[in-house]
């Protein structure tokens, strides 16, 4: 499975806490990307409602079906394969897929999430302004929600052991969407970011923003560095760029 990227979760204490995490119960649908050798989806199973996991492994997604009286097999990439309707998202993600995966997952209705991520990119995920951590990342992810790091999982928690640590994130959507779309709000990120160590105002030239739009932005925002933006000031200058 190293190709795959995937550590199977095998502490039960760490299993358990996740669920409690998660707050189940028989109301809830449950998504799970990458149930591996089905760990995590036996406490998924015990305490929800039903169970949807998607695995791309022939193999492990043969020895899961039928286990479960209460889990659906979804065979494929999840990436690709249409999703099921849930409404809580707790998996111990594929680590080569984290970002992909995870904003798929953003992009659609949801309760809550409580998802696995090696460490250094959980901290990037929740990483303040003004940080070193700071960056697209923290940017796009506070777009959708909000995200908390709710634990370190060490090496030992899995099989086979990864080279880093993991850490458990939990995600609640946004109570009010962002005023703008997500299309403008990702492209004004990734180019700013692209050039982090200009100031905004020369960043922006660089993007070919009209002086129009220039001047309808705060010309302290203009001043500063990408990664000592807040979310609100990044929603901000994606609505005067779009002339909102």
């Amino acid at each position: 499975m190293k190709k795959l990227g995937q550590h199977f979760l095998i502490d039960r204490r760490v299993l358990s806490r996740i669920g409690d995490y998660a707050s189940l119960g028989r109301s809830d649908a449950v998504l799970e990307v990458g149930p591996g050798t089905g760990n995590l989806t036996r406490v998924l199973s015990e305490r929800a409602g039903s169970v949807y996991a998607i695995e791309v492994d022939p193999a492990l997604a043969s020895s899961l079906e039928g286990r479960f009286e209460n889990v659906s097999i979804i065979r494929g990439d999840a990436l690709r394969v249409p999703l099921p309707e849930y409404n809580k998202i707790v998996s111990n993600l594929p680590y080569q897929i984290s970002s992909k995966i995870t904003f798929r997952l953003l992009a659609r209705p949801f309760d809550l999430a409580v998802l696995m991520y090696q460490r250094e990119f959980a901290e990037r995920m929740v990483a303040p302004p003004g940080t070193r951590e700071r960056g697209r990342l923290s940017l796009n992810v506070a777009f959708w929600a909000e995200a908390e790091v709710l634990e370190t999982v060490p090496r030992g928690a899995f099989s086979p052991r990864p080279q880093v640590e993991s850490a458990i994130v939990r995600l609640r959507p946004r109570k009010t969407p962002a005023p703008v779309d997500w299309a403008g709000f990702e492209a004004l990120t990734r180019g700013l970011f692209s050039m982090r160590r200009k100031k905004i105002k020369r960043a922006l030239a660089a993007m070919k923003v009209p002086p129009d739009a220039l001047s309808r932005i705060d010309p302290a925002v203009l001043e500063r560095r990408p990664e000592e933006l807040s979310l609100e000031e990044v929603v901000d200058m994606a609505e005067a760029i779009s002339g909102r």
